[in-house]
């Protein structure tokens, strides 16, 4: 069963690195966001070990409806327990917490290759399909909480 705890932005950047910008330097996995009030880290531990990682901080957008919106950042599980409900068990955690923040609505750049993923947590997708430098093509995902 996976755990679910607030981490240090320090804890996300191993597996960000070696998930999500694996060809890039380490430096890339050092969001300007990590630091920020009201940024939060959530890490899925199995065992006691770190197995799947995910941010969250303010960030408005104008082209989505919400009054306190969140970005969901640095989501990523490593390849051995990604059917362990890890993911999911991180977005329900944040949800709770930013409804107790009253956050009114969560989005992310989502990776085209997991956009289905998103979907079935609820999210839904708007716009067309952009590229983001270095990393690839990503759809906008929201969900209202």
């Amino acid at each position: 069963m996976v755990e679910v705890k607030e981490i240090t932005a320090e804890k996300t950047y191993d597996i960000r690195h070696r998930i999500l910008r694996p060809n890039q330097p380490a430096d890339a996995c050092r969001y300007e966001t990590d630091l920020l009030d009201g940024t939060f880290h959530l890490g899925g531990f199995i065992d006691g070990t770190l197995i799947s990682i995910a941010s969250f901080h303010k960030s408005p957008r104008s082209d989505l409806e919400g009054v306190l919106q969140y970005q969901l950042r640095g989501m990523a599980t490593l390849e051995g327990f990604r059917k362990q409900k890890a993911g999911s068990a991180l977005i329900r955690h944040a949800e709770e917490r930013l409804r107790e923040r009253r956050a009114d609505l969560l989005w992310c750049n989502a990776r085209t290759s997991v956009k289905e993923y998103y979907k079935r947590l609820g999210f839904s997708e708007k716009g067309d399909v952009y590229e983001i430098p270095h990393i690839g093509p990503h759809v906008l995902m929201y969900k209202t909480l």
